[in-house]
């Protein structure tokens, strides 16, 4: 009996998904739950568990293609004559004690209460390979030697998704690379080494849209190879955070104040806290501290906390902070939040931080992850910027730009003496936040840097 899958609804609204790859082929066998594809929404990339037993029989997408939700996306060859349907949002809400919804709202239910154990990886002993390992091989270049035995690996590469995506556009097969580095995570260095060893040339996924492009001619200076133009789809999250920045950009009036503060007392501070044993691993930055003065500061100024509902005609302020940290990736800049920033001190924002960068360079960071938020905060400093003018994320009133932590001369008790300074760029939305508030906010800011002591006074 065939049965259709169909893309489903993954959260936030989202429209439709891009196929990154595959990780099965048509007439492969598949377990309840096992992960078929891999799949990039404009907020994160998501796996896809089976939610049928059987044998693959059609994909109707290649990897590259962006599917419609509730588009026909695979199909399976399943024993029986009815098949068992994955279940919808309604079936769910009707028979919660049925299914157990998983990430993307269907699966099986649990066997047991207690706490999942990860499965242990499986090589076969067999001395004979499979089918599928053959063809693995023999698709591989004839002048790659595996400087180890490969054995046939029953189970995917670990890895990470943008890890996988990385080796495929490299051409390189992870179960090549597994079989030199081990029963281990593989990581990009492991695919660049693999590949400079065996001379792979990045390769385009199937199906995705060649990049055009179009040889230089004449005299013009160029890096030799180098194409006159280059084509990139627009897709996934760049084509996500392009149509909110426009959207935010001719929706919100927005204006931008800057002021320069000498941290000299925050860094001070920070050196301490690395010294001491007690706190030392917890790696407590400037990021951290400037949070927390925001969370402090929005106290004074709910303005900067708010949205405008223009639908309702109301102004909605908030009571709590989910504070947004934009974070720079291989797919894009994303903003994932922290949610009730408000409620923790200051080692729990810096590990809080610390885990949503993690998390987001590792391309996990959920569509739950990237919803709300109150406030943002963007670290440019990281790139030895020292302002900017950040732009609003939909539906907030207020982002900080927090530049780099720099020496430089200043005025200080009657001297000039070096000092470390910092610049702040506050951009916020003016039909909610005047002038002063604004002014008043990014004071508060400033002050509790210059002195951390005041941060006292206001907890």
């Amino acid at each position: 009996m065939i049965a259709e899958f169909r893309l489903p609804d993954l959260g936030e609204g989202l429209t439709e998904a891009e196929v990154v790859q595959w990780l099965v082929a048509p007439g492969d066998s598949v377990a309840l739950n096992q992960t078929l594809a891999e799949v990039e929404t404009a907020k994160a990339v998501v796996e896809l568990p089976s939610p049928y037993e059987g044998t693959v029989s059609t994909l109707h997408a290649d990897a590259g293609e962006t599917v419609a939700v509730g588009a026909p996306l695979i199909a399976f060859d399943i024993e029986g004559d009815d098949p068992p349907a994955a279940p919808s949002g309604d079936e769910q809400e009707s028979s919660a004690e049925k299914a157990q919804p998983n990430l993307v709202g269907y699966g099986a239910a649990p066997t047991s209460s207690g706490r999942p154990a990860r499965r242990a990886r499986r090589r076969s002993a067999a001395p004979v390979a499979s089918v599928a390992d053959t063809a693995v091989l023999e698709a591989a270049p004839h002048d790659a030697t595996p400087s180890v035995a490969v054995e046939p690996v029953l189970e995917r590469p670990r890895s990470t998704p943008p890890v996988r995506a990385y080796a495929k556009r490299r051409g390189v097969d992870l179960v090549l690379v597994a079989a030199e580095v081990g029963d281990r995570v593989i990581t990009r260095a492991d695919v660049d080494a693999y590949a400079e060893r065996i001379g792979a040339e990045p390769s385009r996924p199937a199906g995705a849209p060649e990049r055009e492009t179009t040889p230089i001619s004449g005299t013009l200076p160029r890096a030799e190879g180098r194409p006159r133009e280059t084509r990139i789809p627009i897709r996934g999250v760049r084509k996500h955070t392009a149509a909110a920045m426009v959207q935010s950009a001719f929706t919100a009036p927005h204006v931008t104040v800057f002021h320069t503060v000498d941290v000299t007392a925050t860094m001070e501070m920070l050196a301490r806290l690395r010294d001491d044993r007690a706190l030392a691993e917890h790696r407590i930055g400037p990021l951290a501290v400037v949070a927390k003065a925001v969370c402090l500061a929005l106290r004074r100024a709910p303005g900067l906390n708010a949205r405008w509902d223009e639908e309702s005609g109301e102004i909605v302020e908030y009571g709590f902070v989910d504070l947004g940290i934009a974070a720079a990736t291989e797919r894009g800049l994303i903003v994932p939040m922290i949610r009730d920033a408000e409620r923790m001190n200051l080692v729990e924002l810096s590990a809080a931080i610390r885990a949503l960068a993690e998390t987001a360079r590792a391309g996990k960071t959920s569509p739950a992850e990237l919803a709300g938020g109150t406030f943002s905060l963007s670290n440019i400093g990281v790139f030895g910027v020292d302002a900017g003018t950040p732009i609003l994320p939909p539906g907030q009133s207020g982002i900080l730009a927090v530049g780099a932590v720099r020496r430089q001369p200043r005025e200080y008790r009657g001297e000039i003496a070096l000092r470390q300074v910092m610049t702040l760029s506050l951009s916020f939305d003016h039909r909610l936040v005047d002038g002063a508030e604004g002014a008043t906010f990014l004071k508060d800011v400033a002050d509790i840097l210059e002195d951390p002591g005041r941060a006292m006074l206001l907890s």
